[in-house]
Parts: C-alpha cells; structure tokens; sequence
C-alpha cells in the first residue's frame, strides 16, 4: 500500500493494483452510526434526540479538523465519551447549587439568603397550582397582590401599610419617583454610599427624577444643617431621608442626627422623613448574640414615615423590597405606574409570607430561619464539625505538596451587612509546602469541579474553607465529594 498527503495534509493511502484511495476521514463512523449506539441511549432518553444529534455532529467535526492537522484517529468508543460529556455539560444548569465556604454567610455572588424549609414548600405549592395571588376569595372579585403580606409587614414594624417590590434599589427608587420627583431630597453627606454593582444613592435619586441636597459633612451632621437646607429649600423640598450606612463605618470624630430629631423637625415643616435601612431586620439581632442592627420597628417607633429595606439579607427571604409606613405615603406610591414594572410574582410573594410567618415566633428565629441560623451558630460547633470532616480531606490530599488542619477562622455576615463586625467560625486550612503556591489554585479549581462545587477562599498564602454554612445535613454529600476531588 503507497501513501502520499491531500491538500488537506491528511494521510491517505492507495490500494495496491486497485488506484483506489483511502481517505482517513472515511474511517470515522457516521451521525447515525454514533445515535444508535447504545452508550447514547441514556443521553437521548434523558434529553432528547435533537440535543445529542447536535453534539455528535459537533464531535464529529471537531474530529474532522484534529485528524487534517495530522491528530492520530479518535476511535468510537472516545467519541460516544466525548458526546456524553458534552451532552452532560450543555443540559447542565447554570443556577447550580454549591457548597459556601467563603466565610460570607449572606454572599450576593451565590445568592444571598438561603430559604428555611417553610418558604421553599410554599414556593413550590404556589409554583404548581393557580393560586389567589389577585382574587379575593371571600368577595369573590380582584384582589391586590400585596394583601397577601401587608398584614404580616403592618404586625412586625407597626406601620400603617406596606408593599412590596422586586429589591430594595427598586423601593428606593419607586418612593423618591412618587413623592420627591423634580423636587429636593435632603441627606447626609456621610450617607451617600454606594454598594455593590456600583449602585449609588446619588444615582438613583437623579434617575428617579429627585435633586439631592447634601448637608452636613462626611463624618459629622448636625440637625441644623438639616434646618437651614429645609428653609433655603422652601417648597422645593421633599423629604428628609436617613440612609443606613450598612456597608461601611466611619469611627472617631463623629456625630449623626438622632431619628427622632430628624423626624419632630420633618414634621415641623410638614415633611415626610423617610429611612432607607438596605439589609435590614425584622428581628433584634443582639438577642442572638450579633451586633445590633436597626429594625424598622424602631425606625417607625422613631417617627419614620416610610421605611425600605431587603428581604434576601438579614431578613432571610426571598429577593424583595419592602416598603412600610403611612397609608397615606403608601397609597401615592402604589398608584405610580412604575409599580407594576416593579413589582414581584406569586413565587417571591409565597416565599415571603412564609419567611415573615416565622418571625411571629422570635424565640425560635435561630432554628426555623436559615440566615439567622448560619449567623448565630456558635464556634465550637463548627470546630466539632471540622474534626468530623477533617479525615476525609486529608486522604484526598494525600501525597500532594500540601498539609491540611483546623483552624480558627472569622466569618463576615456579608450583603453589606454590619461590614466591621466578624463572627467566630472554623474551617480548614490548606496550605503549601515551600514555595508551590500555584498547588492551591488547582485544588481550589478542582474544588470548583467537583458536582456540587465547593466554593472556598485563598488568603495569606492558604485556601481556606469556613464551615459556617454547611449545614449538618450536607456532611455526607461534602465528604463523598471530597473523596472524590480529582488530584491537580
């Protein structure tokens, strides 16, 4: 048999006596010869005839191109693994579950709150029948979405009235678009924050159609600065708005205006004073042994009029804002036509109500709430769950250039919450041996790989893995998958 090279630079090969050519290419088998092999019959049960077809003509043609640039020929059962894989792959969610051990118990990357049991039941009954989402049963006629957890928002602040929309940078702008539009918005010069994806309160209050008026400095404000802004304002002022600075702290010399002064001076000159608490709580942290963190209950005690905060923080809920206050306030707002571009489905309002069921019973928070029970468990907890665990991480390491141990870790909150404060934790401390830095990146990717990735963090030369929320019900699945961490 004589050879030569095609134009393509692929081997081909003459038959002796026959001037027949043998084309390379040839020997791959064809589309349907790959469909009905039985290795694929999994794939196409489980996701169909037109996802595999299209995969097994992308492998096929990447296979094509490898063997022109001289690429030894793929056999068949390489190709049905190649086609499973890439099968597996595409069908794969893009929303996947994942194991946080950052340490960032409320992390906006991996979805914030984590919903306790009572709000993911709800959410899917609501998700798999019709439900009265704006039908009142008892008339008989439309009802209003929002009447589904005003009642329940009313109870736990004490406000007059309550809605709801798709976050809390949506209940800031909705109230500032409703009450303040071409008008003036008074506020600290200390409280112009931004938080993350670069959303800034001087922004928002431009787009929603308000002028922002900055009193005071950046770490001192005084209630005259408030009363001089207001008269030289006149009628072209709006409100008095506080916003929580949840992502920052400023120490030392300082001073903030108490609420209650802000809102007797509000009211003085016919005024309503508005608080924007951003990762609020409906419950007193400092009873669970956490930094205390304004609620607003004590913000309507305080004389607010409208109060927003989120409830995919601290609250433990879905993602939401929530507005609270005077009925009056309310009502402008919820006739703006901007509601209804703001406003959230049945599934978010069946999470919701389930969620602030829960804070009817306070004394159990720590228990039912998931939030507030991976913020509130207690150190040496953690650290017993880490000897527990520690063996099985040690064998997947075995005979890389690294040692693994326990050691005591700070977690943060997170979302912007309480930013200063830290809460003991522990985990696992995975670090290099000499200078092999680069050993930890291909452990951490590997952690990534795994089914259900585990989602670490590298800090001062170490990839650290805070055990604060796995839950107790996990450590089988996160030591099983361990075992299994492919060595780098």
């Amino acid at each position: 048999m004589q050879s030569c090279r095609s134009r393509y630079n692929v081997p081909i090969s003459f038959l002796p006596g026959s001037g027949e050519i043998m084309n390379p290419l040839s020997q791959l088998p064809s589309v349907d010869r790959l469909l009905s092999a039985a290795a694929l019959a999994a794939p196409i049960d489980a996701h169909g005839r037109v996802v595999v077809t299209t995969a097994v003509r992308e492998v096929l043609a990447a296979a094509r191109f490898a063997v022109k640039k001289g690429e030894p020929m793929p056999d068949e059962s390489a190709l049905l693994a190649r086609v499973t894989a890439d099968v597996t792959a595409k069908m794969r969610p893009k929303l996947r579950p994942v194991f946080n051990l950052t340490g960032t118990v409320l992390h906006t990357n991996l979805g914030r709150a984590p919903l306790p049991e009572e709000a993911v039941q709800a959410l899917v009954t609501a998700a798999r029948s019709p439900c009265a989402l704006e039908y009142d049963i008892e008339s008989g006629g439309r009802g209003d979405r929002d009447n589904v957890v005003d009642d329940l928002l009313c109870e736990l602040t004490g406000a007059e009235a309550a809605t709801v929309v798709n976050n809390n940078a949506a209940a800031v702008f909705l109230l500032l678009n409703t009450l303040a539009q071409k008008k003036q918005v008074i506020v600290s010069r200390g409280e112009l924050i931004e938080i993350g994806g670069a959303f800034r309160v001087p922004d928002i209050m431009s787009r929603a159609g308000a002028k922002l008026v900055e009193v005071g400095t950046t770490n001192r404000t005084h209630l005259k600065d408030f009363a001089e802004a207001i008269a030289t304002g006149g009628t072209r002022t709006a409100m008095l708005m506080k916003v929580h600075a949840s992502n920052y702290a400023i120490h030392g010399f300082t001073h903030a205006v108490p609420e209650a002064e802000l809102a007797a001076l509000a009211h003085q000159n016919n005024l309503p004073f508005v608080i924007d608490l951003g990762s609020g709580t409906l419950a007193d942290l400092a009873a669970y042994g956490l930094p205390h963190e304004p609620t607003p209950s004590d913000a309507i005690a305080a004389g607010a009029d409208l109060v927003c905060f989120s409830g995919d923080k601290l609250l433990g809920g879905p993602q939401a804002g929530l507005l609270v206050g005077r009925k009056d306030l309310i009502a402008r707002i919820k006739k703006n036509p901007l509601k209804r571009a703001l406003r959230v489905g049945k599934l978010t309002l069946a999470a919701l109500e389930a969620v602030l069921g829960l804070y009817r019973d306070p004394d159990r928070l720590h228990l039912r709430v998931t939030a507030v029970r991976q913020l509130t468990r207690p150190e040496p907890g953690i650290a017993a769950q880490a000897a527990r665990l520690l063996p099985a991480l040690q064998a997947a390491l075995v005979g890389l250039p690294v040692t693994a141990g326990i050691v005591a870790l700070k977690s943060q909150i997170g979302s912007g919450s309480l930013p200063v404060d830290r809460l003991p934790s522990a985990g696992f401390e995975i670090r290099p041996q000499g200078k092999r830095s680069g050993v930890l990146n291909r452990i951490e990717q590997g952690l990534r790989a795994l089914p259900k990735p585990v989602i670490g963090r590298i800090e001062d030369g170490a990839l650290l893995l805070d055990l604060r929320c796995l839950e107790a019900a996990e450590e089988a699945e996160f030591a099983a998958q361990i075992a299994a961490l492919a060595p780098p």
